[in-house]
Formats: structure tokens, C-alpha cells, sequence
């Protein structure tokens, strides 16, 4: 498919404004290439072509090509020459994984022309791709990462949303509604997960969109990009995975799971990496405690994802279930991520945890102050829930305002430093 990047009248209509929209803008008046990775579906080509609706019409408007032509890729692969002159600047190449040989003609491109935002990109499974990015575009490339909609993109109010840090001030949003039932509201919200297409007006079934998502993924990037060869068994550890969202990460107890060795339960941890649909906590250490637990704790970013994967049929039954706070935690933490990167910013997020099981959920660390962070499934958080906020004085360290994420109905002060947040006001 080559086509204008715009959006037709009726995609329009139903688009939902993305968070990141300014970043990228602003980041294609500095560079000549920009780059927009991220999991498959999550909208990056949609987000980029509803940009092509704002450029400047001083130049010719920008084509839009995906390699998932089969034509197009056979072209892209065996004369990238040749494509780049059918296809010139401005350009939106869509899937650029798939024919990295055309990075270093793009690159000779943009040195001769000068000018800036000429090669936009795409790319769903960097796997091998951000290596080959860099070592073909350095200096020349401006790299971003998009996830599935925030809670407030999903709302349509995703075009101003600031980087969560407890302290600063939050618009009471996003619906009325929630007040009268804000545990059923949600679950819902985490059952759903996070993927444009289940928030559409003709939104597709939850079942079936995870069901065509997983085969899509499986087969055309895990197998096809990270060639893993037993599909059966890589499905066993993606449930694996799913089903240890917000604990301490256990390869060896994933291994055993599913019956393969150490060594490739590693390896298929860094394709669910690569691929965006796992993220690793780091713990937060100093040069003044040898205590502190090290090992990461491992997040699924799509919480209805994974409770599809550890299939879970309803929101009711995923709130009542063992995973409940686990999964409340897990859909926290990801929309407290996608504040910082949709806004182009790094996420500097850790967590505590002592040899005496002191341990605090996310430390967020901005301008020399930590910022401690509990994530209760609770209504009425008590000042009991950041007692070890505490053993963070100790090891000198200079605090800033926390917060206790939870599903109170509004913002309470539980401390002179300390507030409760609702889980919806986060982004």
C-alpha cells in the first residue's frame, strides 16, 4: 500500500489524540529521521499519519508506504535504491524491520538534503532493528516509543497530559461516573487493556482481537524476527510471564514451568522485552546498603493482555481473583510509564526492597529527590501503608512528595508529605 500519510475523513473522526503528538512534532523540526517504535497495533502508523494532517504545506505532502505489501518489501529488499527514488522525501515508511538494508540509503539522503523531518518510520519488534538504527542514523535520528492508549488517551484527553510525580497538581478527570463505583469502572479499564482498536466505535471483540493479536505476534515477529522455533512452548512462557506480572522476576522458576533450560527462558525474556509487552523494575541501590534486594521485578505493559493470557473472562472475576492486586498494581505502573515516555521523556522508576522486607513499590528519582510510591487496591488507604517510607531518611537520601495510588475517590492527605491519589488521576 502507497498512499498521502493523511487519515481519511471517517479515521479522523474516530482518532483519539495521543500524548505524544508534541514530542514528535517538535522532535521533526530537529532531525532528518524520525523513528517511532513500539508493540504491534498500539496506533503508531495511525498516530503518524493524523500528523501528516498538520505539516507544513510548503512541501509536496508526505507518502505513506508499508512493507507489509509484499510487492513493496520485495522491492524495499532486492532494489532499496530503486524504491527510495519511487518513494522520495517526504516519507512515512511503514514496518521498516522488515528491509533494514534501506537505513544506510536513508541515511545518504537526508546528508544530501539538509533539511529535517524528511524520513519518518516505523517499527514494531526491535529486535534487531534500534542496532541497526543507530549504527545507520546516528546523530541524524530522533527514537520514541508508543504504547497502547493512557486511561486519559483512551478519554479523547490525551493531547496535554503531564509526567505523574506525586506532588504536583492534577485536573480531577477524567468522568463523573466513576465516582459512583470506581472499583467496577476500573477493573473494566484494566480488563480491556490498553490497544486503540478495542476503543473504537465499532470496537472489536475482546476475545477475538487477544486471540488474532497472539497469532499475529507469534507468527510474524517471534518466529519470522526472533526465530524461535517452538511456538507451543514460547506460548507456555508468555502465559508464564502474565501470570508473574508485579512479582520479583524467577527464570529459573519460569524455566521449570515450562520446560525449557535457563538459558532460553533468557533469551525469550529479552524477545518479550524487545517486543514491548515486558518491562523490568530495577531495584533502586546506593553506595550506602549492601542489603538491598537486586533482582528486577518484571511488569506485562498491557493489563488486558494479560489477563487474557491467564484467562480471566470477565472484570468480575479478574477483581475477585488471586491476581487482583497484582494486576491493579501492574496496570498502575504502566500508566504511570506511558505518562513519561508519550511524553518523549525516560521513566526514572525503581522499587525498594531490604533483607527485612521493607519495600516500597516505585521510587520515582527527579531533580536529587526520590519520590516513594505505594499502589494499594484499597479504598481507604491508612497512614499504615507508607510506614516504610521511612527507612528511605536512613540512607540519606533527600525525599519529595509521595503518594499512595489507590482507588480512593479523591485526593487525601495521609501525611504532611503524603497523599492519597486516585488510580485515575495518575496520568
Amino acid at each position: 500500500m502507497h498512499s498521502t500519510g493523511r487519515l481519511d475523513e471517517n479515521e479522523m473522526q474516530s482518532y483519539l489524540p495521543r500524548t505524544l503528538e508534541t514530542f514528535i512534532v517538535t522532535a521533526s523540526r530537529q532531525f532528518p529521521v524520525l523513528m517511532l517504535t513500539g508493540p504491534r497495533q498500539v496506533g503508531k502508523t495511525t498516530l503518524l499519519r493524523a500528523l501528516c494532517e498538520r505539516e507544513a504545506t510548503g512541501r509536496p505532502p508526505r507518502r505513506y508506504v508499508t512493507l507489509d505489501n509484499p510487492l513493496l518489501l520485495s522491492l524495499a529488499r532486492e532494489e532499496p535504491a530503486l524504491f527510495l527514488q519511487r518513494f522520495p522525501p517526504p516519507v512515512l515508511i511503514d514496518e521498516i524491520q522488515y528491509a533494514p538494508g534501506l537505513l544506510p540509503l536513508i541515511k545518504e539522503i537526508v546528508d544530501t538534503d539538509g533539511g529535517k523531518g524528511l524520513v519518518w518510520l516505523t517499527g514494531s519488534q526491535p529486535f534487531h532493528l534500534m542496532q541497526n538504527v543507530s549504527e545507520s542514523l546516528a546523530g541524524r535520528v530522533a527514537v520514541m516509543h508508543l504504547q497502547g492508549l493512557s486511561l486519559v488517551e483512551s478519554l479523547g484527553l490525551g493531547a496535554a497530559t503531564l509526567p505523574f510525580l506525586p506532588g504536583n497538581a492534577f485536573a480531577d478527570k477524567p468522568a463523573q461516573e466513576i465516582a459512583s463505583s470506581p472499583l467496577a469502572w476500573v477493573f473494566e479499564r484494566i480488563w480491556r487493556g490498553g490497544f486503540p482498536a478495542l476503543y473504537a466505535a465499532d470496537a472489536a471483540d475482546r476475545d477475538l482481537f487477544f486471540g488474532s493479536y497472539l497469532q499475529t505476534y507469534l507468527q510474524r515477529d517471534v518466529r519470522d524476527l526472533a526465530q524461535v522455533g517452538d511456538l507451543m512452548a514460547f506460548t507456555r512462557f508468555l502465559r508464564s510471564a502474565a501470570a508473574r506480572t508485579a512479582q520479583l522476576l524467577n527464570i529459573a522458576d519460569m524455566a521449570r514451568d515450562v520446560g525449557v533450560a535457563p538459558n532460553t527462558a533468557r533469551h525469550w525474556l529479552s524477545i518479550l522485552q524487545a517486543s514491548g509487552l515486558v518491562w523490568l523494575l530495577e531495584p533502586y541501590h546506593t553506595n550506602l546498603s549492601k542489603r538491598l534486594v537486586k533482582t528486577p521485578k518484571m511488569y506485562f505493559l498491557d493489563s488486558g493482555l494479560a489477563a487474557y493470557l491467564t484467562e480471566w473472562s470477565s472484570p468480575e472475576t479478574l477483581e475477585a481473583g488471586a491476581m487482583s492486586g497484582a494486576v491493579f498494581e501492574t496496570w498502575v505502573l504502566a500508566e504511570m510509564l506511558k505518562s513519561y515516555w508519550h511524553n518523549g521523556k525516560q521513566a526514572p522508576f525503581y522499587y525498594y526492597r531490604d533483607k527485612d522486607q521493607k519495600e516500597i513499590d516505585v521510587l520515582i528519582v527527579r531533580d536529587g529527590r526520590v519520590h516513594p510510591v505505594e499502589i494499594k487496591k484499597t479504598g481507604q488507604p491508612w497512614r499504615d501503608a507508607v510506614r516504610h517510607f521511612a527507612v528511605l531518611k536512613n540512607l540519606g537520601l533527600t525525599l519529595g512528595p509521595g503518594a499512595v495510588v489507590c482507588l480512593c475517590n479523591e485526593r487525601l492527605p495521609l501525611t504532611s508529605n503524603v497523599e492519597a491519589i486516585p488510580a485515575w488521576q495518575i496520568g
